[in-house]
């Protein structure tokens, strides 16, 4: 297991390996740079899913957050993450598709998925929800201007946005 110090990520890839998925850990210390010069924000993981090979972008958020923890569903991304995974995709060409996946750490009474799909790392509960980048690009709108977000509605989110071990084929535990 790649040494890392994002719990969210962490905890993602405790899964992979639990759940017997091929997957590349991707050295994030540097920004990738690319032929020309320019440069790009690496991805956090390369996992292999049947006929598709998912370029993941794992994004940690709490469920819920926000003061006074009243929010749920928050999914945003800077307009980096999606030109980036977007170029990846190019890069990577025919069979590579990028990938959100929302990694949620539960803590409160309410979680992203039913309590059978949560998954336990480290003492702490996560739900991980996934989009594809296309779906999500298909969606989202411009949140703050100053940060360069962006982010789904939270009901278009919760109708797109797909369990994990779903989108990747996976046997849902029971």
């Amino acid at each position: 297991m790649a040494n890392r110090d994002n719990h969210y990520e962490s905890a993602f890839e405790a899964l992979l390996r639990d759940r017997g998925v091929p997957y590349v850990a991707v050295d994030e210390a540097k920004r990738s740079v690319l032929s020309n010069g320019a440069s790009i924000k690496s991805l956090d993981f390369i996992v292999s899913a049947g006929e598709t090979t998912w370029l993941v972008d794992v994004k940690g958020r709490r469920f819920p957050s926000g003061e006074g923890q009243r929010q749920y569903w928050k999914n945003w991304s800077t307009a980096d993450d999606l030109k980036s995974l977007a170029q990846w995709e190019r890069l990577f060409g025919e069979n590579f598709r990028g990938l959100f996946v929302f990694a949620y750490d539960v803590l409160g009474e309410r979680s992203p998925l039913p309590a059978e799909q949560l998954f336990t790392h480290r003492g702490r509960l996560y739900g991980f929800v996934a989009i594809p980048l296309a779906t999500y690009l298909n969606r989202a709108h411009r949140i703050s201007p100053k940060w360069d977000t962006h982010a789904m509605s939270a009901a278009d989110f919760r109708r797109l946005a797909r369990p994990l071990e779903e989108l990747l084929g996976l046997e849902i535990p029971s």
